[in-house]
């Protein structure tokens, strides 16, 4: 049985963890390039945890500037099983309303400008996208935001975009009523991706700060508007992550998804073919099924 550590990446708003005990930010150093920051490290409730400042502190760090690869393999470096990914998002659905919190199953990413897998020609793999969430982990999200009061939605599709310019109405309408989508958003997207190349169970905290441009009453995106909606938001946020240690608890077992066997069978370069530079560099990401 694994020890639990829970990383929190997170977005616009959530800047640390509550309660964090014997914390400490950490330097990690990784083969992709430095992370978007220190990692604040501790344990909260007897169980490890790890928070990433996904833009950076001070929020220095656009979408399309987020270090994804070097943020993915940081958090695997240091022991983390578990990662969730909160951040504000926009909603396509009259009843998301801003405040609410919507635990994302499914992912459609039009993001074009960001590297996206660990792997490449020397070392080709292929892993199963079709849940890209860990049910495991996001009911025990979901748990949390109702044991704290939060209004939180089970479920739902996060349409990824590139940024850092929010949608055309156009564009809004496209996802909201062709493509189906229920929130949409600008960093989640390699983030998930890489965390089930690396064997991390993932979860997605869609906090709603705005209607996107789709809604009669809320056409104009104010971007004072959203930020008054991120801090009420960043307080819910926290008392979710709180809650988090005491449903996993500090021994985990193995993941019922798999989430945590995801390169089992999908490294397909024979061993005799594969590049010993990429190799070195997928010590921590992929170290479990390489020699």
């Amino acid at each position: 049985m694994q020890e639990t550590m829970i990383a929190v990446i997170g977005g616009s708003g959530i800047y640390d963890i509550d309660g964090l005990e014997n914390s400490a930010w950490v330097t990690v150093e990784t083969p992709w390039g430095p992370p978007s920051d220190q990692i604040l490290t501790g344990q909260l409730g007897g169980v490890k945890m790890a928070f990433l400042p996904r833009h950076r502190r001070g929020h220095v760090l656009s979408p399309t500037d987020i270090p994804h690869k070097a943020n993915i393999d940081a958090l695997k470096r240091l022991g983390v099983t578990d990662v969730v990914a909160v951040s504000a998002c926009g909603s396509f659905r009259e009843e998301y309303a801003p405040g609410d919190f919507v635990i994302v199953d499914q992912f459609i990413d039009r993001s074009f400008d960001r590297d996206r897998s660990f792997f490449g020609t020397g070392c080709v793999a292929h892993v199963s996208l079709a849940h890209p969430t860990c049910s495991r982990l996001s009911k025990a999200c979901i748990t949390a935001a109702q044991s704290t009061g939060i209004t939180v939605h089970r479920g739902g599709t996060y349409m990824c975009m590139e940024g850092p310019q929010f949608s055309t109405l156009a564009e809004s309408k496209l996802y909201r009523d062709v493509w189906g989508c229920d929130v949409i958003g600008m960093t989640n997207m390699p983030e998930a991706k890489l965390a089930r190349e690396a064997e991390l169970c993932y979860a997605s905290i869609a906090m709603v700060s705005d209607y996107d441009s789709w809604h009669p009453d809320h056409g104009d995106v104010e971007v004072s508007d959203i930020i008054s909606t991120l801090w009420a938001n960043a307080s819910k946020g926290r008392a979710l992550i709180t809650a988090l240690p005491a449903l996993l608890g500090s021994q985990r077992v193995a993941c019922e998804q798999k989430c945590d066997r995801a390169l089992d069978n999908a490294i397909m370069t024979a061993p005799n073919n594969r590049d010993a530079g990429l190799l070195a560099k997928l010590d921590a990401v992929a170290g479990r099924v390489l020699p």
